[in-house]
């Protein structure tokens, strides 16, 4: 049974939106999240070597949120959102971290 078209959006640029949210920005953020673990974490080589595995987990679940927006370009407002407060936690990380 196909889907209703009502649910379907017609504009080009809201589904670029959300494919360009889920892709850069899911991938930006889960970069910026493992980052900060590895600098907030007790065992920094361990935190690296599991988010091997755990950064494409977080990527693929962050690839599917901006389809629960109706609007893209709010699913990307806000991945830019939590990327600043993630790199924000990066910098103070890194100014606390004797060895960066």
């Amino acid at each position: 049974m196909p889907a209703n078209s009502k649910y379907l959006n017609q504009s080009p640029w809201q589904r670029f939106a959300k494919i360009s949210a889920g892709l850069i920005g899911g991938y930006i953020i889960s970069a910026l999240l493992h980052l900060c673990l590895v600098l907030w974490l007790p065992n920094p080589k361990e935190v690296l070597i599991t988010s091997i595995y755990t950064i494409f987990i977080i990527w693929g679940a962050l690839l599917i949120v901006p389809y629960l927006f109706k609007n893209g370009w709010k699913a990307w407002i806000l991945y830019i959102i939590i990327s600043i407060i993630l790199y924000i936690i990066y910098y103070l990380g890194s100014q606390q971290n004797p060895f960066v």
